[in-house]
């Protein structure tokens, strides 16, 4: 199961202040956190700068980079921004994301093929959010057609099938779990992303919610999520359910987490 830590994102108060006031030791703290708790990849998004968001976010690669030895998750809606971020990546990135709006996929087309990575690819046409379960299996069967057809290897593919929260409707967790089982029984090789902690946005102990909805999006075949590594309770359940679907070979990776302190025990 791919990690990709998502703390450093200037929508969250703490981060917005620390690139305003460039305080590089802060944001090096917190990705040392999650690359620490088990973090494969350093999410960075600086969206909520729109005039200063392409600065910022070369700012966030290369002070990042300085402090963990990860790639990063390279992540906006802007194509401009992702364009001059990537040239200040070392390795090989993950790009946040292209989708089947013509205008965005047009733009970002160019920047995913030029050089290896790996691509999210979000469940999203030109029309509106999916609802249901057919809605994004189409646009993202039609993502991963198009995409392998440029030449992007399918294995480098993360489909995104856009958690929604089902306090707006609660039929939004079965509709992902639904398109993440069909998605990956369709495209064997392919990947399946998503951002978590979208599906309790506006309940009450989200962290609960949070925990049970990764332990079933896994049981459904979900290879990589957006998420919290220093939330030692949902590290848990990672790796717990990792453990128990086969994926972690004479459970070493459970019980390195467990020894070294990095899981919750409660």
């Amino acid at each position: 199961m791919l990690v990709v830590g998502e703390k450093i994102n200037t929508s969250r108060k703490s981060i917005a202040a620390a690139v305003e006031a460039q305080d590089v030791d802060f944001i090096r703290e917190v990705a040392r956190e999650q690359a620490e708790a088990g973090a494969h990849y350093i999410d960075v998004n600086a969206g909520t700068f729109l005039d200063k968001e392409v600065d910022y976010l070369c700012w966030l690669v290369e002070i990042v980079q300085n402090a963990v030895d990860l790639p990063l998750c390279l992540d906006s809606p802007n194509p401009q921004a992702l364009a001059e971020a990537i040239k200040h990546h070392k390795g090989e990135p993950m790009i946040n994301s292209i989708s089947l709006e013509k205008e965005r996929y047009e733009a970002l087309l160019p920047v995913v093929t030029d050089r290896p990575c790996r691509v999210v690819a979000l469940c999203m046409a030109e029309t509106s959010m999916p609802t249901t379960v057919e809605e994004r299996v189409q646009v993202g069967a039609a993502l991963i057609n198009r995409l392998t057809s440029e030449g992007i290897p399918v294995e480098k593919i993360y489909v995104d099938p856009l958690v929604q929260p089902v306090s707006v409707d609660t039929g939004m967790g079965t509709a992902v779990l639904g398109a993440i089982d069909i998605i990956m029984q369709d495209f064997p090789r392919v990947n399946t992303i998503c951002g978590l902690s979208n599906i309790s946005f506006g309940l009450p102990m989200r962290k609960v919610i949070n925990r049970n909805f990764l332990a079933l999006c896994m049981a459904s075949g979900l290879s990589a999520a957006i998420l919290d590594p220093t939330d030692e309770q949902l590290m848990a359940t990672l790796l717990s359910v990792e453990m128990l679907l086969g994926g972690d070979e004479y459970c070493e990776n459970f019980i390195g987490a467990y020894q070294s302190g990095r899981v919750s025990t409660i």
